[in-house]
């Protein structure tokens, strides 16, 4: 299955195309600021890459976070538009495990942790274990507190993530890739409907109703 793999949850987003049968991944990759981000341009380079068309690919697999939500829309309408086009499957794969896999890829090895900027102080906190190129999640992805992920390095554990290093020096800068996502896909079959597909929310989401209008005087 010629898969075509998306992920723009990071501040260095990334396409890549896997040929049928895996063998090997065709990755383009932008660090530019997000309104400077060029989705098209980037599907465009991984598809060249590969020689491949549009029309011969057979899935899109999309990282849906958690990670910048701006990014993650932008990606997962154009996943839904190609599949309104072209009847593409669709697979949504989340992007900590994308980071967790590729971890384990570049010779992570024992317990360690995703952190992930949730912005208001608080981190995207899943624990895993590394051993001999796999990561097996041992603590599921939360919304964590600072103190949350700095008593996870005070006990040990390596903090992975896009920024890391921004607020633990000690961690490891390590981005969800595209190629990852796609060697991640090529196991995958449990695909969805363009509408079903959506990021990963932590947060509750909450409404403030908009009071009921006023009745203003009008002069006589």
């Amino acid at each position: 299955m010629k898969i075509l793999a998306l992920d723009f949850s990071s501040p260095q987003r990334s396409t890549a195309v896997l040929n049928a049968g895996g063998a090997f991944a065709h990755e383009a990759a932008d660090a530019s600021p997000g309104r400077d981000m060029k989705p098209f341009a980037l599907i465009e380079s991984a598809l060249r890459q590969a020689k491949l068309e549009r029309e011969d690919i057979e899935c899109i697999a999309v990282g849906i976070g958690s990670g910048s939500y701006a990014g993650i829309r932008v990606a997962i309408s154009l996943a839904q538009g190609w599949q309104l086009g072209t009847g593409v499957k669709l697979l949504g794969i989340s992007s900590v495990e994308c980071i967790a896999a590729q971890a384990a890829a570049d010779g992570v090895r024992g317990k360690f942790s995703v952190a992930i900027n949730a912005q208001r102080g608080e981190f995207y906190l899943a624990g895993y274990e590394a051993t001999e190129g796999t990561a097996k999640e041992t603590s599921p992805l939360k919304l964590a507190t600072m103190a949350e992920a700095q008593e996870r390095e005070r006990a040990g554990e390596l903090l992975v993530g896009p920024e890391v290093m921004c607020w633990f020096p000690n961690g490891r800068i390590i981005f969800p890739h595209a190629a990852m996502l796609a060697r991640l896909a090529a196991r995958r079959s449990d695909f969805v409907a363009g509408e079903k597909l959506e990021p990963i929310y932590l947060r509750e989401t909450t409404f403030v109703k908009a009071p009921p209008a006023r009745a203003l005087p009008f002069p006589t």
